[in-house]
């Protein structure tokens, strides 16, 4: 039969490097007429020449390309008006198993893809996916780890393919390659327009209307080894974040004092600790893990900001050699402080370092090493802004039991899962709620601080968007015991968290859920006042107010 078989699809934003040659390789398929299919490119709100590329591109082959503009910003919703239009001139040709085909634009298909995949077609295959391959010189710039985890991963889902289909060659049914007949795209509702992982729902979506997929490594592909990717999710983030594990997280351990000293140059580093009712640890704390290196000359500033604590934390902080303050006493003019965020926001008022650490005045068990861990990397490496502590969390019984990794609850349970859906570049922290902290001062002003406890995972959320995944660096700095709380007292915490999340997460704020309490039903009428206030970036607030 001749005439018309395949409509390929391909979304593209911003892509005026790359389109061209996706192009010509498509016009360039060995084995199909030229006449048999046809290209559809939709532009994803390009703001570039990837209209021009493509066209010139389209003057070099045989084959139809249309260059079309999507009504709707984002990837899947660019695949699915692409999917769109090609279903329709598929049915109106009268070719109801002709294939949708879709790839990307920074991705080159074989001479026979396309062949590959209407023979599929001709033997009764109704949805298909290619083998995808990264480009080998793209792939050489990255860490050997990176490879390793996309291989891992790889393994896992073949498993999880095979144990449904024993025939299936690879795992791979995304949107680099992979294509359905237009009679099982109309039967299934076609493709969602989602924001990224359009490819991953159209697979379930198939699945579940019991459509096999055939997954052929003779369909194959060959994709951008990219960790700069348009959508916000997808290959190019799973690289990006496995180069970042690879390249930005540090053993805190391995740094030593005399060697900062040497790297510190003209830098100058103040510790803050901001502290409430924290007498049995502050002296300690300070004493371990601090004034040594101030002393030295590694730490030029030592301040603990007390939070009108009932015990002795004032005095035994100063007796360590602490530049003592008071949380209300600092930038008074503006009221009474509102929780731990706002003590860390007000004391940049009166820390002058051009690195800023913060440290918890509450650790049972300090070390040297968180410090020294949190200061390494940015005495290291001037492309590193921001630096945040991780531990080994375990549980202490009352009884005196030690169960490890049990620690951490709100992290787990709270923190961990909202930066896994709203900013999944930040996933591969392993401990965001963590309250050692470092960063150079410029940062921090320029920040908004979430008053209470949402203020770490506010901080590490506004630092990605400040400076890049690259700029921010994790240290593993040991295992930490702090004072864990009664269950019910986690909540507001809790809360605090998914308050500073939600603000950052994009919703539009007229529409966005607004605060008010946190109702605690086990007492009448009892409703827990929680600081979900924010403070604006410290170089925004007028100078006599900062100082």
């Amino acid at each position: 039969m001749t005439g018309l078989r395949a409509v390929v699809v391909v979304p593209a934003r911003d892509e005026e490097q790359r389109i061209g040659a996706c192009v010509r390789a498509l016009g360039a398929q060995r084995g199909v007429g030229a006449d048999a299919y046809e290209v559809v490119v939709v532009l994803d709100q390009c703001s570039d020449r990837t209209r021009a590329a493509a066209e010139a591109a389209a003057a070099e082959v045989a084959t139809a390309v249309r260059v079309v503009m999507s009504p709707v910003a984002g990837v899947g919703a660019a695949r699915r008006h692409g999917m769109e239009l090609a279903c329709a001139r598929l049915l109106g040709a009268g070719r109801l198993d002709g294939l949708i085909a879709t790839t990307d634009a920074d991705t080159l298909v074989a001479p026979d893809w396309l062949a590959a995949q209407l023979a599929l077609a001709d033997r009764g295959a109704e949805a298909i996916g290619g083998a995808i391959e990264l480009v080998a010189e793209d792939a050489r710039n990255l860490a050997a780890a990176t490879l390793a985890r996309r291989e891992a991963r790889a393994e896992q889902r073949l498993r999880a393919v095979r144990a449904a289909d024993r025939d299936a060659e690879h795992h791979y049914f995304s949107g680099a390659s992979m294509a359905v007949t237009a009679r099982t795209y109309r039967a299934v509702g076609g493709i969602e327009a989602r924001a990224a992982l359009e490819d991953e729902a159209f697979e379930s979506r198939l699945v579940a209307a019991g459509v096999r997929i055939a997954r052929s490594s003779a369909v194959r592909v060959t994709t951008a080894a990219r960790t700069d990717g348009r959508a916000a999710r997808g290959l190019a983030r799973d690289l990006e974040l496995g180069e970042w594990l690879s390249r930005r997280r540090y053993d805190g351990r391995a740094f030593h004092a005399r060697e900062l000293l040497g790297r510190k140059g003209e830098a100058t580093i103040s510790v803050v600790l901001p502290a409430r009712d924290c007498a049995d640890t502050v002296e300690r704390v300070l004493a371990t893990a601090v004034m040594p290196f101030a002393e030295s000359g590694l730490v030029d500033q030592v301040l603990v900001v007390d939070g009108a604590s009932r015990d002795a934390t004032v005095a035994r902080a100063a007796r360590a050699g602490a530049e003592v303050h008071g949380e209300d006493d600092l930038l008074p003019e503006l009221g009474p402080a509102l929780g731990k965020g706002d003590a860390m926001w007000r004391a940049l008022s009166v820390a002058d370092g051009d690195i800023v650490v913060f440290m918890d005045a509450d650790t049972a068990d300090p070390h040297p090493a968180h410090l020294l861990g949190l200061l390494g990397p940015l005495l290291g490496d001037p492309a590193v802004h921001f630096v945040k502590a991780a531990f080994e969390r375990p549980f202490r019984t009352a009884t005196g039991a030690v169960h490890p990794n049990e620690g951490g609850r709100v992290t787990e349970l709270m923190a961990r899962p909202l930066l896994n859906l709203h900013f999944p570049a930040l996933a591969g922290f392993a401990q965001p709620l963590a309250g050692e902290t470092a960063a150079r001062r410029e940062l921090l002003r320029a920040v908004p601080f979430a008053a209470g406890y949402g203020v770490e995972v506010g901080l590490l959320i506004d630092g990605l968007h400040a400076v890049g995944l690259d700029g921010l660096a994790e240290s593993r700095v040991g295992t930490r015991q702090n004072r864990h709380q009664p269950l019910r007292d986690l909540g507001p915490m809790a809360f605090a968290v998914l308050c500073a999340v939600e603000r950052r997460a994009g919703r539009d704020p007229a529409t966005a859920p607004t605060p008010q309490g946190l109702v605690q039903p086990w007492v009448a009428g009892a409703v827990r006042d929680v600081p979900v206030e924010e403070r604006p970036p410290l170089r925004d607030v007028p100078v006599g107010a900062a100082r």
